[in-house]
């Protein structure tokens, strides 16, 4: 039996060839502490520096605004916590987030409202976009932080940064978004998007698990949440993860590199999957922005069965999931799709795909056929039982 087809490259992506040819001398030869003053950890030191470049480039950013961490739960968790260290002592117990975070922003959200710190979350519309005019509203005096989201991980809305930036920055309020699903897929330039903090994921986007960044542009109030030596600008102490690092740097050049075409590629694939799904189930039903979306990623509810129920029927042909992996294991329906409006019927039928850069157009076709016929067995049983 050939492999499922693999529909899940928001949960996570495989590591690109060229990622782990980048790492494996530094799995190998090359395994220095980059802290230590001989030419084994001077070798590593030299590839970090690169790999920071790397990142840097491709956010638009400098090489000492770019802290590598464990992962993007790490990063999110230093922007939020860091700069509440930080801004505290000022008066600033503020924080703005939105309804469709991912709970790596949550989570140290909700640690910040149990340490006394005030949480606005932000309302979104039934495409699953913020309104800037609401996240500005939101703003007070002592507003230390507006959190929100690059592009949903479940229905891949994309949020407009930029506009939000614009109407908070200029009252004395810092900007974080969590652009872990981002790279590789649109642009993510930190001028554009007025950031001040932003957040990457290396498995997101073809590097390693294990390892993220959090770019801090210079200037920024953070103070750290661990504490050990000096690495990272004491940010993130810790002896590096160097062939990690190295694959993140790598997986950075490519998506800069191929962002154009891959994008372009990605959003044919999907669109040819919606098509196929929607010529096969009637009443599917799109979640999320129509245009102002990740070009990979396409969220349907399916009528009359559950996402999880439809993706079991199917998945000897098909690898997906009904959202974020980070609730695998829950029955409960999608918390993004609440905040959309939807009703529990929609939100316990969705179901998300994501196709990726390995993704071809005979696995498209091959997973619509399969879901087609999986829908149809468990929607309308009579027909298979007259049959």
């Amino acid at each position: 039996m050939p492999a499922p087809v693999y529909l899940d490259y928001n949960a996570t992506t495989p590591v690109a060839p060229e990622v782990a040819d980048a790492i494996g001398p530094f799995l190998r030869e090359h395994f220095g502490n980059p802290s230590s003053a001989h030419p084994y950890g001077r070798r590593a030191a030299a590839a970090v520096d690169a790999a920071r470049a790397q990142v840097a480039a491709l956010v638009g950013a400098t090489d000492d605004e770019i802290v590598f961490t464990g992962c993007a739960t790490e990063a999110n968790n230093l922007a939020l916590c860091g700069v509440a260290r930080a801004l505290a002592p000022t008066g600033k117990r503020h924080l703005v987030i939105s309804a469709v975070e991912h709970p790596a922003v949550q989570a140290p959200a909700m640690h910040l409202r149990e340490a006394g710190w005030a949480v606005s979350i932000v309302a979104v519309d039934a495409a699953g976009q913020v309104d800037p005019a609401a996240v500005a509203a939101a703003v007070r005096a002592d507003t230390a932080l507006v959190s929100i989201m690059h592009a949903n991980n479940e229905i891949g809305t994309i949020q407009p940064i930029a506009e939000i930036a614009r109407r908070v920055r200029s009252r004395g309020v810092l900007v974080h978004t969590d652009a872990a699903q981002s790279p590789g897929k649109i642009p993510v330039r930190v001028d554009a998007l007025g950031a001040d903090l932003l957040t990457l994921a290396g498995h997101k986007f073809y590097a390693t698990k294990g390892v993220g960044a959090l770019y801090v542009r210079r200037g920024t109030p953070l103070a750290p949440v661990a504490f050990g030596a000096g690495q990272e600008r004491g940010l993130r102490p810790g002896t590096e993860n160097v062939p990690a690092i190295v694959g993140l740097g790598e997986a950075a050049r490519l998506a800069a590199e191929r962002l154009d075409a891959a994008a372009r590629r990605m959003q044919r694939l999907r669109d040819r999957l919606h098509a196929a799904l929607e010529a096969g189930v009637p009443g599917l039903r799109l979640n999320g922005h129509r245009v102002e979306r990740l070009p990979n990623t396409l969220n349907v509810s399916f009528p009359r069965v559950a996402g999880e129920t439809l993706l079991a029927a199917a998945s000897a042909d098909v690898a997906a999931s009904v959202g974020s992996a980070c609730h695998a294991g829950s029955h409960a329906p999608s918390g993004v799709l609440a905040a959309l409006g939807a009703d529990l019927a929609r939100a316990t039928g969705a179901v998300r795909l994501s196709v990726g850069a390995y993704t071809v157009d005979a696995e498209v076709e091959r997973a619509a056929r399969a879901l087609v016929e999986a829908w149809q067995r468990l929607a309308h049983p009579e027909k298979r039982s007259a049959a």
